[in-house]
């Protein structure tokens, strides 16, 4: 690694200390609600990893509540519904497939094949609902279908569909686990209830006569075996309990296996949400793109380009004194006035052309780094990998995001300093920005006229290149702000 720091003093912080960030004057949030701005998803109870196809409502419930608990209830219910809903969600499966095998060689069955592939997300909608409702898990719809132009186009758009041909996977695979999760339940839920109260209803039952021609009362286990003395009806009771409480762990198994099932046929998979958030990301990217073009345009225009005129202007206004034999001091005057605006307007287009790319990258990250540290009104210490070796993209898109968060850190953060590491995770880029100071930065979501923070900003700049953007920044600080870029784009 090589190390730059700018004239003050270095920040107190360990090289590789844990992090990044800028901070903002804004509420605290952790990196698990930060990821969750980004998806729109609430954080997932507990901590847990989130996955942005689905958020999990279930409440924790304790061993000993579960036989009484509403979600167990819930879910038991969701397999007796199951059980009603299932064999005609199987029939319109098996019929697609079937119908579809058999129009293969026709075009307008094929129309009635594709209607009927798109008809099967209208079932995975309901399934989805029953889910929510009853096995306390959202999952996000997929993808909407949107048909192509063109005949063939259409018709073939809806043939291959994939939300819809998962959703017909589900109608069977959920069939066959239907039954095996309805019969068990309910026979382990009826054993259970049955052995625990057999004392109670066991002398209803008709007298049987063993082998040995004695008669019992009772229910008979194996050959002249009858439950119908004290000690084998406590027993029998004690076995019963056992398995009464057994048995919400075996629904909430069944119920579990639905929930990954609905989450793994009838949700948007990994890639299309993928290719949703970088279109959605690219977009906005696109559109900040055209605003900073239309901000340099002004600029040019109202700022440089006034200048200029003005110059040219006292320049015409000299050269006619000169050429009339006019006061020379007065048009030496006049040059010294354009010869100052033009000074100004040279520096105000090396503004204008730092804003488009910074001329310190033309040398690599690591020199533009070390002289945005110089020009940093705060201390910050620079720690590059030598290896790192990014696109040009990339390379600007790394730059501006740790010149973003080191200013915030100066104007939002009331720090005393600020370390940067840079360093390579094989094909991809990390960025480590951590301040020191008051903390409480988090991405905020657009404004009602859609105005976003800094931080928000540098996120869809991210995100634009399939990169990541997390904060950490406790109320107090540190601020640590990790950004992981792709090293090619």
């Amino acid at each position: 690694m090589s190390a730059v720091t700018s004239p003050q003093p270095p920040l107190g912080d360990a090289p590789h200390a844990p992090g990044p960030s800028s901070g903002s004057d804004v509420p605290a949030a952790s990196a698990e609600s930060v990821h969750a701005a980004g998806t729109g998803l609430p954080p997932r109870p507990g901590g847990a990893a989130l996955d942005p196809r689905y958020v999990d409502l279930r409440e924790p419930v304790g061993f000993l509540r579960a036989p009484f608990a509403g979600p167990t209830w819930r879910e038991f219910g969701y397999l007796w519904l199951s059980l009603l809903v299932a064999p005609f969600a199987f029939a319109y499966a098996v019929f697609t497939v079937s119908f579809t095998a058999g129009v293969l060689v026709t075009v307008v069955g094929l129309v009635v094949s594709g209607a009927l592939v798109l008809g099967a997300r209208g079932w995975g909608g309901m399934y989805r609902a029953m889910a929510r409702s009853m096995l306390s898990v959202d999952v996000l719809a997929p993808v909407p279908h949107e048909p192509r132009k063109g005949f063939w186009r259409m018709l073939w758009s809806n043939l291959s569909d994939g939300p819809g041909w998962r959703a017909l996977a589900f109608m069977v695979v959920s069939f066959l686990l239907t039954l095996v999760a309805f019969v068990t339940s309910v026979t382990f839920f009826f054993v259970s209830l049955g052995a625990a109260t057999h004392w109670i209803w066991s002398g209803f039952l008709p007298l049987q006569m063993a082998a040995d021609g004695t008669w019992h009362r009772g229910a008979q286990m194996g050959t002249d075996w009858y439950v119908d003395t004290p000690l084998r009806q406590s027993a029998l009771a004690a076995v019963g309990l056992a398995l009464w409480w057994l048995w919400p762990q075996l629904v909430r198994g069944f119920a579990h296996l639905f929930r990954l099932l609905t989450i793994g046929l009838l949700g948007p998979t990994r890639a299309s949400l993928r290719v949703a958030d970088l279109e959605k990301s690219r977009g906005r990217t696109v559109e900040d793109a055209d605003a900073k073009l239309r901000r340099i345009e002004r600029d040019l225009h109202d700022g440089t380009q006034a200048r200029l005129v003005a110059v040219a202007m006292q320049l015409g206004e000299a050269k006619e004194q000169l050429a009339g034999g006019g006061d020379a001091t007065e048009a030496l005057e006049l040059v010294d006035h354009a010869h100052a605006s033009t000074k100004e307007a040279l520096v105000e287009l090396r503004e204008l052309a730092r804003g488009i790319h910074p001329p310190a990258l033309d040398n690599g990250l690591a020199v533009a780094l070390e002289t945005l540290a110089a020009r940093s009104p705060l201390p910050v210490t620079v720690d590059v990998d030598p290896r790192v070796d990014p696109s040009p993209a990339v390379e600007t898109i790394a730059y501006f995001c740790v010149a973003e968060l080191v200013t915030n850190a100066a104007k939002h953060a009331r720090a005393t300093g600020v370390y940067v590491l840079v360093e390579e995770q094989g094909a991809r880029l990390r960025l480590r920005v951590r301040d020191d100071g008051q903390g409480g930065a988090r991405v905020s979501t657009p404004d009602a006229r859609g105005h976003r923070s800094g931080l928000a900003g540098l996120e869809e700049r991210v995100r634009s290149v399939d990169g990541t953007l997390d904060v950490v920044s406790p109320v107090g600080g540190p601020t640590v702000v990790t950004v992981v870029l792709p090293s090619r784009v």
